[in-house]
């Protein structure tokens, strides 16, 4: 693949949240859910709009509908408007959205830009094109406190416009993500007030009632950010050079794929039918163990893994609620033998497994808190790392008036066996129902995963 065009910063501004914005009067010091993202990866969400249809306006017009409702937007969601400090005297991390705290942030950063490169390219291609993606989304400036918390880029292209959204990890999961960006595509819409008040974003760390409370999350950045203010990205997750690729499950091929798993279940089990998260989970799940077996990556002996996490918004006790902002999740890991899943009937013990480690998360949604103990140990060579949800609606949430975009993709991928999962777009076969999977894999074993990852569809 040649290289990307280069991208040209035409303005690089701050957006700043109306000064009637309601904002909190201390700092929301860091859960330690929140905690231990502050040195960890960011992330980069990716939009590409394609002017198939002639209904993007122009790209002047589009930045100041984009500039506009993101100011109205922050207002709603000061945290992204803010700074994560240290605070030396106790030793917290916080996100300091004060008024003070805004005003010394100066707004969210907006960048535009302009890239020679085809949005319907990039948005059409199975293959990413992960050097051109990355161009198009912004860095934060994070490795240091105060940190940024957000930052966004509107790029012109050939043929249509991308949208970058970088967001800090420490203050936003992806159930947050995509909360910010469906409510600024309403509010670009001329939507924003419309059921403002039910859909509140509520933002009190002290909603989420952990063990030790302020102490714990102490413990953990003492733990996992040891040198503060320093926040330097922790540099060894980062793994360059992998394939990128994408998959569209139809509602169609969802329906097939549900079945196949129930018809290869034992009748003894009596499980009810997969959700669509635990039916794709399986899927990439045996197909990257078939994938690195004939590779001598694994052996029928080893055990094999996959990493997700569970949103325990509605699971707590008490629970913060579905509107919390912030980082709400708890990590899972199911294990088996790699052997069980090379099985023919391996599709339905990698669902029984992933169903089994949700039910667990369930009962118990602290379990898994603190999931980067519940990773150590494990041979990452062996272990399939999946991230989102099928129910985040990627597509049609984030119309900002000129329809549902072509592509969206998390740029921040970088583990050679992650896969990244949304809602796909509405189709011809049924509607909604339909998942997008991204895949990351090492460009040697990227082919035949594709073989095996879409057999179970012809």
């Amino acid at each position: 693949m040649p290289p990307p065009p280069s991208v040209k910063v035409i303005e690089e501004a701050r957006v700043a949240m109306p000064a009637t914005a309601p904002l909190p009067p201390e700092p929301l010091r860091l859960s330690a859910l929140d905690a231990q993202w502050v040195t960890l990866p960011l992330i980069q969400r990716l939009l590409i709009f394609v002017d198939g249809a002639g209904s993007i306006p122009s790209f002047e017009s589009a930045v100041a509908a984009l500039r506009a409702s993101l100011a109205e937007t922050v207002a709603r969601f000061p945290p992204l408007a803010a700074r994560i400090v240290h605070q030396p005297a106790t030793g917290d991390a916080a996100i300091d959205c004060t008024a003070a705290g805004v005003a010394a942030a100066g707004g969210a950063r907006f960048l535009v830009a302009e890239m020679g490169a085809d949005a319907a390219r990039l948005a059409g291609e199975e293959e990413h094109d992960a050097a051109a993606f990355g161009r198009l989304v912004p860095a934060l400036d994070a490795g240091h406190l105060p940190a940024e918390t957000m930052a966004t880029q509107v790029t012109q292209l050939r043929g249509g416009l991308a949208l970058g959204v970088a967001v800090h990890h420490a203050v936003a999961d992806g159930r947050s993500v995509w909360m910010f960006l469906e409510a600024w595509a309403a509010a670009c819409r001329g939507e924003g007030s419309e059921g403002a008040a039910a859909a509140a974003p509520a933002f009190d760390r002290a909603a989420v009632k952990l063990p030790g409370g302020e102490e714990l999350a102490r413990a953990v950045l003492r733990k996992y950010a040891p040198n503060l203010p320093m926040a330097a990205v922790a540099g060894h997750l980062i793994r360059p050079n992998l394939s990128r690729r994408t998959f569209t499950i139809t509602a169609q091929d969802m329906r097939r794929l549900k079945q196949r798993i129930t018809d290869d279940l034992s009748p003894a089990a009596a499980a009810p039918p997969p959700s669509s998260f635990v039916a794709v989970a399986a899927l990439a799940w045996v197909s990257f163990v078939h994938t690195k077996h004939p590779a001598g990556i694994v052996s029928a002996d080893d055990e094999v893994y996959i990493f997700f996490f569970a949103d325990c918004r509605t699971r707590l006790d008490p629970p913060p609620g579905g509107n919390y902002f912030g980082t709400c999740i708890s990590g899972c890991l199911a294990r088996t033998a790699a052997r069980d899943l090379l099985a023919e009937n391996g599709l339905s013990v990698a669902a029984a497994a992933v169903a089994a480690e949700i039910r667990r998360a369930a009962v118990d949604p602290l379990a898994g808190w603190d999931w980067m103990s519940t990773v150590e140990g494990v041979n990452l060579d062996r272990l399939v790392n999946l991230a989102g949800s099928t129910r985040f609606s990627a597509y049609e949430a984030t119309d900002f008036g000129w329809g549902p975009p072509g592509r969206t993709e998390l740029v921040t991928m970088n583990h050679d066996g992650q896969v990244v999962v949304v809602a796909g777009k509405k189709g011809g076969d049924g509607g909604a129902g339909g998942v997008q999977a991204s895949v990351s894999l090492h460009p040697a074993h990227m082919d035949a995963y594709k073989s095996h990852f879409l057999s179970y569809f012809g």
